[in-house]
């Protein structure tokens, strides 16, 4: 078993679907002879050559649009939107043409094809390219929204992304691409969509959390661990579908939740994690949900950034709170 960082993980799930089913094929801006702005396409135009692996035009919209025709048409294409805030060129093709061409068929057609993107903090990028847009697409019924937080989660829930049956947005946190490695198995294996994952188990409370801060949210669970408090972490893994039943089931454990995301707090997915759990556990909970999240603005300058994200003094303290109640 290969220790692979999470951006090798995701080439290899892309090299073995592709050697599998010659229907997948792989377009976006420079994915081909650049392997990607972060190399996560690296070395397949070279394996299965310009046919299945080609550069596109600089123009997101296009390269949905041609990626919706193509996946009505039989084929299997893995679109990369080379930045998240990217994709507001894109968003008639997503919300309006991709995730309602099985609808508006009657189930006729479906739109199988995989919209790869990375996103997210800390890595000092200008305007635009650390943007958490999870929640808007979530907003639009007949998308797949997953967002892996480690190697092992990013091949197996790349490769069912690849081969559902419907439009899948595969959302890759930057700042994990080469942060850690670890052991991933060399043969094809699937995660299925909408399974949490129990990272750490607890009793005192709940933290839910998805993406780039879930190693961040288990580290600090562990360090709190030294101080008697015993907290349960819970990765999404996938926004949609949600696996409500792991949220509720540690929920009703802990009675106390917290939930920790990237993307601005105002409508943030996180909004609606707290109020399903107010619906569905209300009687349960022994204090507020508390929310740690990114402010309500547009994603900052570098130097801000590290204040601006979830981090160990904002989280500590939401733990607090929640454990004053």
């Amino acid at each position: 078993m290969a220790e692979l960082t999470m951006i090798e993980a995701i080439n290899e799930a892309m090299r073995q679907e592709m050697e599998r089913n010659s229907r997948v094929i792989v377009l976006g801006e420079d994915v081909g002879e650049n392997g990607g702005v972060f190399r996560a396409t690296d070395g397949l135009l070279e394996q299965f050559g310009p046919d299945r692996v080609f550069d596109t035009p600089l123009a997101e919209s296009g390269i949905i649009g041609t990626s919706i025709g193509l996946a009505i048409n039989g084929m299997r294409p893995i679109a990369e939107i080379q930045f998240l805030g990217f994709v507001y060129q894109a968003m008639d093709q997503l919300a309006a043409q991709a995730a309602r061409i099985r609808f508006r068929s009657g189930g006729r057609f479906s739109c199988p094809i995989v919209v790869r993107s990375p996103y997210g903090g800390g890595v000092r990028t200008p305007e635009l390219h650390s943007d958490a847009l999870e929640a808007l697409f979530t907003h639009s019924p007949g998308l797949k929204v997953v967002m892996p937080s480690n190697p092992y989660d990013a091949k197996g829930l790349l490769i069912s992304a690849i081969r559902d049956d419907d439009p899948v947005l595969f959302l890759e946190p930057m700042k994990l691409y080469r942060a850690f490695r670890m052991e991933v198995p060399e043969e094809p294996y699937t995660i299925p969509l909408g399974q949490a994952r129990v990272v750490k188990e607890g009793e005192d409370l709940t933290i839910i959390t998805w993406g780039a801060t879930v190693p961040l949210v288990a580290k600090l669970a562990d360090e709190m661990r030294t101080k008697g408090i015993d907290a349960e972490v819970i990765d999404l893994r996938c926004l949609q579908p949600l696996d409500i039943d792991a949220i509720l089931a540690s929920v009703e454990k802990t009675g106390r939740v917290m939930i920790v995301h990237e993307a601005v707090k105002t409508s943030g997915f996180g909004a609606e994690v707290a109020a399903l759990i107010s619906e569905r556990a209300l009687f349960v909970l022994s204090a507020p949900i508390v929310r740690v999240a990114g402010y309500d603005t547009p994603y900052p300058v570098p130097s801000v950034e590290d204040d601006w994200l979830p981090n160990p003094a904002r989280i500590t303290e939401g733990i607090e709170t929640l454990l004053r109640y």
